[in-house]
Parts: structure tokens; sequence; C-alpha cells
């Protein structure tokens, strides 16, 4: 007994180190650094810590903290407050955006053939293979006033050589570049929800009279929000945060906090406004995670 219980302390033990090593402690040193000082020196910030200098000295240090930058973020005189509701909005319409698309795929997978549904993961998995940043370029080639898009329109004659789409550099490219970037994390969860499904539930409902698409609401529908709250998390964490689409396909008005960050740490070359906006934005995107998992905490309960 003894033996596996140090087993289970070791199994749980493996998880908890990784996140101490590559999520908490990494999150502690952004942290003190949000509450330090600019400074022209090496690292750019003031206090450092170094206990070789005494304790006295550390306390010292310490003493120096402040929440300043968090009062200059949050105040109303900047850009910070605008591109935090931007990026919420972006990422809350893209989610929505790939729910509506990738459910309908994810459905239709699941309810394939077996012998074809691995045929039809790896072809949602197949973008994987292709560098992320190459297939954002693509869509430059695609959107923009030459690309192929307003070349097949005006071949068509549906639009005017004179007049093609302004599509690239605005808010519309970027919906398009996050929803077709994210679309697979939006399908494997929902997939993987449906895919368990049992379907004698929809062939009882059947011959009780219960028409399809009601079927689908009391029935499948609710047995697939697993998979729709997972997928929803991970498009919209990233979404809120993402700098590569809308510096690519985004115009100067798109302002999302990933652009802001990026300028504020590589133009202004504050790392402790940075670090602020950094830690701000993490606690803002801790809500819908403590969301979801209170949601499945009930569901657990329920059983």
């Amino acid at each position: 007994m003894a033996s596996k219980a140090k087993g289970r302390w070791l199994v749980l033990a493996v998880p908890y180190l990784w996140l101490l090593a590559l999520f908490l402690i990494p999150f502690l040193i952004v942290f003190k650094i949000s509450l330090s000082q600019d400074a022209i020196a090496q690292p750019p910030y003031v206090p450092t810590f170094d206990l070789s200098e005494g304790w006295a000295l550390f306390r010292e240090n310490f003493a120096e903290l402040s929440f300043e930058n968090y009062g200059y973020v949050l105040s109303w005189d900047n850009e910070f407050i605008e591109a935090y509701g931007s990026s919420l909005w972006i990422a809350g319409i893209s989610t929505i955006l790939l729910l509506m698309v990738g459910y309908p795929i994810a459905y239709g997978m699941a309810r394939a053939p077996r012998s074809m549904r691995p045929t039809l993961l790896m072809l949602v998995i197949l973008p994987f293979w292709t560098s992320f940043l190459i297939r954002v370029y693509a869509w430059i080639g695609i959107l923009s006033p030459e690309g192929l898009l307003n070349q097949l329109l005006i071949a068509l004659g549906i639009i005017s050589p004179d007049a093609p789409l302004q599509i690239l550099a605005t808010d519309t490219a970027v919906y398009i570049g996050i929803v077709y970037s994210y679309l697979p994390f939006m399908i494997l969860p929902l997939y993987a929800a449906l895919e368990k499904m049992d379907e004698t539930l929809l062939e009882a409902a059947a011959d009780l009279g219960c028409p399809p698409f009601a079927a689908f609401w009391k029935i499948t529908w609710p047995l697939s929000l697993p998979g729709v709250f997972a997928g929803c998390l991970l498009c919209f964490i990233p979404a809120v945060g993402e700098f590569v689409i809308p510096d690519l396909l985004g115009g100067s008005d798109t302002l999302m906090i990933g652009k802001v960050l990026w300028t504020e740490f590589s133009v202004n070359r504050s790392w402790t406004v940075s670090s602020a906006v950094a830690v701000l934005l993490l606690m803002v995107l801790v809500i819908p995670i403590v969301f979801y998992q209170n949601l499945q905490a009930r569901e657990v309960e329920g059983r």
C-alpha cells in the first residue's frame, strides 16, 4: 500500500512540477518586473534582486516595488483599455464564427463511416504541417486588391476591375485569419464529444416521434456542450493575445493587445509596462478558465 501511495504521489507530482517550472516561476518573474521601474541598464529595470549582496539590501530593493505601472496601464488616457476591449471583442466574435463553422464539420465527421474518420481527422490536422507564419502570409496573397480572390471575382464579372474589394488591412481580414488558423482547435474537441455520443438515443427519439431538429437540440447539443466549451476556450484564449494575424492582415486601426504589448516591448523598450500588460491579460483570461472548471465540477457532482 505504501508503494502504491508513493507511486500515486509521484504521478501527481510530475504535472505540478511542470506547472511550477514552466508557468508559476516565469509568471513570478514577469510579475516582479511589472512592479519595477524602467532604467537604462542591463536588465532595463530596477531594482534587481541579488541575495549575495546581503539580506538588508534585498529588503531595501523589495521595498522599491510598486503598482505604478498597473495604474498607468489602467488609466483612461492611453490605448491599453481600448486594446483590451478590442481584443476581447475580436476574439469573442471570432470564437462565435469558429463555432458556427466548426460544429457542422465536426458533426459531419462524427457521423461519417468509421473507415473515413481517420482520413477526415488527418485532413483537419494537415494545415499544422505547414508553418503558421506561411499560412498567414498566404492570406495576404488571397485578400490583397491584386490577390486571387479579387481576380476570381473580376473573372466572374461580379466586381469591376477598377473597384476591387478592400479586405486586406481591415478587421474582416483579421476575422478570416483567426477563423482559418484556429479552426482545427474548435473541430477536434467537438469531434471528440460528438463521436462518443450514443446514436441509439437519436433512434429512440425518432421512434417516439421527435423531429430531427428537435432531437438535435434536446439530445445532441446538450451532450456536445463539453466539446463546445473546450473548443471555445482553446480558440478564445490564444485569440485574445494574438499578434501575428492582426499585424499582418489587420490595418493601422486594428488594435489588439498583442500588438500593443509588442510595441511597448520592442519600440518603447519598456519591460516593466509590457510585463504589467501581460499580467493583466493573464488575469482577464483566468476568468473563462475558472468558469469552465466550475461547470465541469458541477457536471461531475451532478453525476
